[in-house]
C-alpha cells in the first residue's frame, strides 16, 4: 500500500465517520474532505472545483428548479386532486396515493413530491380514522422507490451515470433505470399498501413545536364559466365535504346571507364564505376552479395597474353609517383576477401619492401567516379600517380564529388577539405590516393558490425537457437547463424563487465529492478495495458479488447521504468490474439501487425525516416495514440485474 493510498483511506474513513456522526452538515464534511485532498496533493489545485461543472451537479440543480415550478404553480396539486379518489376504502385510495407519489418522484425531486402529497395523506388518514403514520410511511417509501426508475429521479442515478460515462464514454439514458427500478418499485408499492397497515406502528402525531392554525374563514369568488355557476349550494357543499370544508355564508350583490338555502342556485359574481383548513383551502380552489375574493394577480393585467387594487371602496375607513348595499356596484363589477380602474381624478391623485416601488408590486408575491399579538394596534379594527391594501399593498386572504365565527364580511371583521391572518404580498411589505402592528410571522405555508396558466406552462416545459433528454436531442444537463431558462423567460415562477429552490448543500456535496472519488481512482485505492473484497467472495457466484455491493451500498445509505454513498461506492464497483473483467453496468446499477433504498432509519433519506414528526415515529419504528423492503430489494434486484444487465 502506497503512502497516497494510506492518505486517501484516512481521508475516506474520516469523511464516512463524520457523515455517520451527523454533527456537521454533509456539505461541510464534503468541503473539508476536498480541502484535505488538495492539501495532501491527491487532487491538483487546478482541478479542485471541477466537480461543480460536472453534468450531474448541473442536472440536479436544474431538476430542483423545475420541481419547484411544478409545486409553486399548483400543477401537481391540481393533478393529484383530479387523479386521487376522494371517497372509498383505504386500500384503493392508498394504492393510488403511493402510486402517484412514485410517478411524480420519477420526474421531479422526490422530497418535493412527498411534501406536496403529505396534506392529502393526512386527509386520507383522518378520513379512515387511522394514525397518520399508517399512510405517511408507505407514501414516503413509495416516493423513494419512484426515484430509482429514471435518470433524473434521484441524485445517485445521475452520479452513477456520470461514472459510467467516465468508464465507457457513454452515460446511462433517461429510462435505462426503468426495467430494474420499475420492477422493484412495483413490488415495493404493493408491499407498502398491503403490509404497511400491519407493519407500520400506530403512533400519535407529534405536534410539539408546531403551531396549529385551525381552520380559515375566507371568501371565494365564483367567476364566469366556473364549474359552480348554475349549481346549487347543496351540490357544492357535497364537493367541499371531500376537503373537510363547509359553506358558512353567501354574498350576492354585497348582501350576506347566513345559513343559505341549499337549493339556491349560484350565479357568476356570487361570493361563498368558506371555512376550511389550510390544506383543504388549496384543494377546494383547485377542484372547483374558484378564486380567493381578496387575492390579486401576481402579474399586472394589461391596461390595469397594481395600484388600482387599492382604490376599491372597501379600503376606505368604515363608519357606522356604512351600508353593504352602497358597495354593490363595485363588488359586482370586480373579479379577483382583475383590478378595478379608478376614475381619472382618483387615478391622478393616487398616482402622485403612490411610491415608485409599488409599480413592481406584482413581483415576488408570497403567502404568509401572521399571528395578532395581545396589545396589537389591530385589535378591534378591521382590514378596511386599517387600509391594508392602500398603505401596504398587501391583501388579507383569510382569518383563522378559535372558538368564534364572524358573520361579517372578511374585510369588515374586527380582529382579535390570537387571530391568524393569511396575508398575500411582497415579503418586505408583509414584514413592514407585522412590525408596525405587533404581529408575529409564522413560517410561510405552501398553501397553493392555483394559477391555471402558469401550471400548464410549467407542465409543458417539464415534459419538453424530459422528451429532449429521453430522445437524445440534447444532453440531460442541457435539456433541463433549457427548461430552467424557459421558466425564467416566461416567469413561470418568480426569478427569486429560481435560486431559492436549489438545495445548495446537495450541490456543494456533489461538487466536492467528485474530486474525492477521482482521487480514489487515481491513487489505486478503489482497485485495492475491490481486490480485497474479491479475495473474500471471488470464488462465489457473480450474483453474490452483485448482492454484496448492493448490500454494502444500502447499509451505508441508511446512515449517510445517498449521493455521498454513491460517490464513494462507484469507484469500488468499477474496480471490482475491472478485476473480474466484466461489464460494469450491473455493478453500477447495484450501487444506484442500493443508494436509493434507505428504509431502515429516519436519517437515511430526507423523506423518512420528513414524516418523523407528523407520523409520531421514533428512530426504531422504521425497520418494521423497512427491513422487509430492503430484503425484497436484494432478493428481487439481483436477479433483475443479472437478467437486464448481464455481466
Amino acid at each position: 500500500m502506497t503512502s497516497q493510498q494510506i492518505t486517501i483511506f484516512i481521508i475516506l474513513a474520516a469523511t464516512i465517520g463524520l457523515f455517520l456522526w451527523g454533527r456537521w452538515r454533509h456539505d461541510v464534511v464534503a468541503l473539508a474532505a476536498l480541502l484535505a485532498c488538495v492539501i495532501t496533493g491527491l487532487t491538483p489545485t487546478e482541478q479542485a472545483f471541477d466537480g461543480f461543472s460536472n453534468p450531474a451537479v448541473i442536472t440536479v440543480a436544474a431538476v430542483l428548479v423545475l420541481s419547484k415550478g411544478l409545486q409553486s404553480t399548483g400543477a401537481v396539486e391540481a393533478m393529484a386532486q383530479r387523479i386521487l379518489p376522494q371517497r372509498g376504502s383505504l386500500l384503493p385510495s392508498l394504492a393510488m396515493l403511493v402510486g402517484l407519489g412514485a410517478l411524480l418522484s420519477a420526474f421531479m425531486n422526490n422530497v418535493g413530491a412527498m411534501a406536496l402529497l403529505m396534506p392529502i395523506a393526512m386527509q386520507l388518514a383522518n378520513r379512515q380514522n387511522l394514525p397518520p403514520g399508517k399512510v405517511l410511511m408507505p407514501l414516503a417509501f413509495g416516493t423513494i422507490l419512484g426515484g430509482m426508475t429514471t435518470l433524473i429521479g434521484t441524485p445517485p442515478n445521475l452520479i452513477v451515470s456520470n461514472f459510467r460515462r467516465g468508464a465507457t464514454e457513454v452515460p446511462f439514458d433517461m429510462f435505462d433505470f426503468l426495467p430494474v427500478g420499475g420492477g422493484i418499485a412495483l413490488v415495493g408499492i404493493l408491499m407498502c399498501v398491503f403490509l404497511g397497515r400491519w407493519l407500520v406502528p400506530s403512533r400519535a402525531r407529534s405536534d410539539g413545536g408546531s403551531f396549529d392554525t385551525g381552520t380559515y374563514l375566507t371568501e371565494v369568488h365564483i367567476g364566469e364559466g366556473t364549474k359552480a355557476v348554475g349549481r346549487t349550494l347543496g351540490d357544492i357543499e357535497k364537493r367541499l365535504d371531500e376537503f373537510d370544508a363547509q359553506i358558512v355564508g353567501l354574498v350576492r350583490n354585497d348582501f350576506r346571507v347566513t345559513a343559505p338555502y341549499p337549493g339556491r342556485h349560484l350565479q357568476a359574481g356570487d361570493i361563498l364564505v368558506i371555512e376550511a383548513d389550510p390544506e383543504g383551502l388549496g384543494a377546494t380552489l383547485t377542484r372547483l376552479g374558484l378564486k380567493l375574493e381578496e387575492a390579486v394577480p401576481t402579474e399586472p393585467v394589461e391596461g390595469d395597474s397594481v395600484e388600482a387594487d387599492a382604490s376599491e371602496t372597501d379600503e376606505s375607513p368604515r363608519t357606522d353609517a356604512d351600508d353593504p348595499a352602497r358597495h354593490a356596484t363595485s363588488s359586482q363589477a370586480r373579479s379577483p383576477a382583475e383590478t378595478v380602474v379608478p376614475s381619472a381624478d382618483e387615478g391622478a391623485e393616487r398616482e402622485e401619492k403612490e411610491p415608485e416601488e409599488r409599480k413592481n408590486a406584482h413581483q415576488d408575491i408570497v403567502i404568509q401567516e401572521l399571528v395578532v399579538q395581545p396589545g396589537s394596534p389591530v385589535i378591534g379594527r378591521s382590514a378596511s379600517d386599517l387600509q391594508i391594501r392602500t398603505r401596504f399593498s398587501i391583501n388579507l386572504l383569510a382569518i383563522s380564529r378559535t372558538g368564534h365565527r364572524s358573520i361579517r364580511r372578511l374585510r369588515w371583521t374586527d380582529l382579535q388577539a390570537g387571530d391568524v391572518l393569511l396575508m398575500q404580498g411582497r415579503p418586505e411589505a408583509i414584514s413592514g405590516f407585522a412590525n408596525e402592528y405587533n404581529c408575529v410571522p409564522l413560517a410561510q405555508r405552501s398553501i397553493l393558490i392555483p394559477d391555471t396558466r402558469k401550471a400548464s406552462l410549467a407542465l409543458v416545459i417539464m415534459v419538453a425537457a424530459i422528451l429532449l433528454a429521453a430522445f437524445d436531442f440534447l444532453p440531460v444537463a442541457l435539456a433541463f437547463t433549457a427548461g430552467v431558462l424557459l421558466f425564467m423567460l416566461t416567469k413561470a415562477i418568480p426569478l427569486r424563487q429560481v435560486y431559492e429552490s436549489i438545495d445548495w448543500p446537495i450541490v456543494v456535496l456533489l461538487g466536492a465529492m467528485f474530486p474525492l472519488a477521482g482521487a480514489m481512482a487515481d491513487t489505486g485505492a478503489a482497485d485495492l478495495l475491490a481486490r480485497t473484497l474479491l479475495a473474500q467472495i471471488g470464488d462465489l457466484h457473480p450474483a453474490i458479488t452483485i448482492g454484496v455491493v448492493m448490500l454494502v451500498t444500502m447499509t451505508l445509505s441508511d446512515f449517510m447521504n445517498n449521493a455521498a454513498t454513491a460517490a464513494v461506492m462507484c469507484p469500488i464497483a468499477l474496480g471490482i468490474a475491472s478485476q473480474m473483467g466484466v461489464n460494469p453496468d450491473s455493478l453500477l446499477m447495484a450501487v444506484a439501487i442500493g443508494a436509493s433504498c434507505a428504509f431502515l432509519t429516519p436519517i437515511g433519506h430526507q423523506n423518512n425525516t420528513l414524516i418523523l414528526g407528523p407520523g409520531g415515529f421514533s428512530f426504531g419504528d422504521y425497520w418494521r416495514l423497512g427491513l422487509p423492503m430492503e430484503l425484497m430489494v436484494l432478493l428481487l434486484g439481483v436477479p433483475l440485474l443479472m437478467w437486464v444487465w448481464p455481466l
